[in-house]
């Protein structure tokens, strides 16, 4: 699994962390007209409820998409590299990913469940797809991609924030929520409370960028 962690104060990614919060904000606020479902639909992979037993749907791969494409507003569009468990020279594949990010391409990245995706994902066999945002390097140098990954149940701190935002008895089912509270939910989920970090769904990713992503092991 490739290593995550939290965003820190003082990070400085390109696109800068204020770039990227107001573009995902812009873009969430843009479905403000639709249902509270549709609009939780677009931005989360959830469960059916807080006990994380099943989820809503699997649709990573369209999800990703979607929301990659309203996280790039430039006319180019989402960036989807080659297969990158096959591509000749994974350096250089990382270094075209760099390029995208930083000129506001959103970039889909497709990979192994159990390699992209978090600890407490229930998708752990076949394919995850998740969005990288931006690339920078921490203090030591070490290189990072702040990355969007829509599956609530991922980590326990968003395992956490979802059953505080569904909370009482009985709990609110993501199908219950209003147009209001739906808004609310993806923007706390994504955004967060805080103007220098993000909500749990958006993590920094080290990836080895002279490797190539473990194969997909294909079922059926």
């Amino acid at each position: 699994m490739i290593e995550q962690a939290y965003v820190q104060a003082g990070d400085k990614p390109a696109p800068a962390l204020k770039e990227i919060r107001d573009r995902i904000a812009k873009a969430v606020d843009a479905t403000e007209g639709s249902t509270g479902l549709e609009r939780l639909a677009c931005w989360l992979q959830m469960p059916v409820d807080s006990g994380f037993g099943k989820m809503m749907d699997s649709n990573c791969q369209g999800r990703a998409k979607k929301v990659g494409a309203l996280l790039s507003p430039t006319k180019e569009g989402l960036f989807m590299p080659a297969d990158l468990g096959s591509v000749l020279s994974a350096s250089a594949a990382w270094a075209g990913i760099d390029i995208a990010l930083k000129t506001e391409r959103a970039v889909y990245v497709n990979g192994p469940a159990d390699h992209v995706g978090g600890t407490t994902s229930k998708f752990t066999s076949g394919f995850h797809v998740i969005v990288f945002l931006a690339v920078g390097k921490d203090a030591d140098d070490r290189v990072y991609y702040l990355g969007l990954d829509p599956d609530v149940g991922a980590t326990a701190e968003s395992r956490a924030a979802w059953k505080a935002l569904v909370a009482g008895e009985p709990e609110t089912k993501p199908e219950e929520f209003t147009p209001a509270k739906s808004l609310g939910v993806v923007r706390s989920m994504i955004l967060g409370d805080e103007e220098g970090s993000f909500g749990p769904l958006v993590r920094k990713y080290y990836v080895d960028t002279n490797a190539k992503f473990p194969k997909i092991k294909r079922f059926g």
